[in-house]
């Protein structure tokens, strides 16, 4: 990919959610949720602090994630669906 965020921006590729449930009931397409857990692709330098220091991101490129169900702004690069968001818009990192 040839896209970096700036500041305190990710690029994360969702995952694919399961298909079935614990019960084996297959769900169709168009009645999943859209993921929301994500692989980060990208990350941008950090945010400015009051006096103008770079604070470095928690979350590096290869992180699994959690993020709220609406965060983020959905883009295509080089034919991918891809979501932009901020730091703060990231629950926590799955290990």
């Amino acid at each position: 990919m040839k896209f970096k965020p700036l500041h305190d921006r990710v690029v994360v590729e969702r995952l694919d959610s399961d298909e079935k449930t614990a019960g084996g009931i297959i769900i169709p397409d168009s009645a999943q949720e859209k993921p929301m857990q994500g692989k980060i692709l990208a990350v941008g330098s950090g945010a400015r602090d009051d006096s103008g220091k770079i604070q470095p991101l928690d979350v590096k490129e290869g992180d699994t994630i959690l993020f709220g169900k609406w965060s983020g702004t959905e883009v295509k690069i080089d034919g991918k669906d891809l979501l932009i968001m901020k730091e703060s818009d990231i629950m926590g990192i799955i290990n």
